[in-house]
């Protein structure tokens, strides 16, 4: 976002643009303690876990891999998803922090984009489940 500001020094109009990084929501290293409380709505059933690998190999596998190793075949060549089956959850490790990663993407450069607005937040919450099963089986819910 830019922001022009207009001042007058000496009888000469003087304009200046200052650049602002907007991260409304985003999810940056070290997690968030708006992710941290909140609570998973959808039980873990094979049910949800299921749909959640669908949606996952719908939307995140061509970055994560297909089995979220992070070894996805579209990956840009600058980035480096996220292992998702490793113990290192760098963006925070409940289920509501990485409900917010899925929803608003990954901060503060945003190779990650979020799918909040595209994927209704019932079906995220079925990729956090998905994750879940893949992933470590430490950590908190």
């Amino acid at each position: 976002m830019y922001r022009v500001s207009t001042f007058v020094t000496g009888g000469l109009a003087v304009a200046w643009v200052a650049v602002m990084t907007v991260t409304a929501g985003a999810q940056n290293p070290g997690g968030s303690p708006e992710g941290k409380a909140m609570k998973n709505p959808v039980a873990a059933t094979a049910a949800s876990v299921t749909a959640g690998s669908q949606l996952y190999q719908k939307n995140c596998s061509f970055c994560h891999g297909p089995k979220g190793l992070g070894d996805g075949p579209l990956a840009p060549k600058d980035m480096m998803p996220a292992n998702l089956t490793d113990a290192t959850w760098v963006r925070g490790s409940t289920d509501g922090e990485i409900f917010k990663v899925i929803a608003d993407g990954a901060g503060p450069d945003f190779k990650m984009k979020g799918v909040k607005g595209r994927i209704a937040d019932n079906d995220i919450w079925n990729i956090v489940n998905f994750v879940r099963s893949i992933g470590p089986k430490t950590g908190a819910r």
